[in-house]
């Protein structure tokens, strides 16, 4: 997957890519992007973690989540799906 970040930290995912992994066509996705329905959050590693970041998105019941290495790239994702107080986590290498 492309990631790119820019000075100020801000990270660029490529939205077809994403909208393959939750499962939905990208203009769908769009949509929901546009509309605020998809969360987006960033965690700097600190400690034995330092230099790596994790991406998280949420679109409905589904959260992606990728750890990216010091050079922007994913060094493992997952795709949690939701449901009350229980989740499934299929990982995806």
């Amino acid at each position: 997957m492309f990631v790119e970040s820019n000075e100020n930290g801000d990270f660029t995912l490529d939205s077809s890519e994403l909208a393959e992994r939750f499962g939905v066509p990208l203009p769908e996705f769009r949509r929901h992007i546009q509309r605020g329905l998809v969360a987006s959050s960033v965690e700097i590693g600190s400690d034995e973690h330092a230099g790596t970041r994790r991406l998280s998105l949420r679109f409905g019941n589904r959260l992606w989540r990728a750890i990216l290495d010091t050079e922007n790239k994913v060094q493992h994702e997952e795709m949690t799906f939701l449901s009350g107080r229980r989740s499934i986590r299929p990982t995806r290498e």
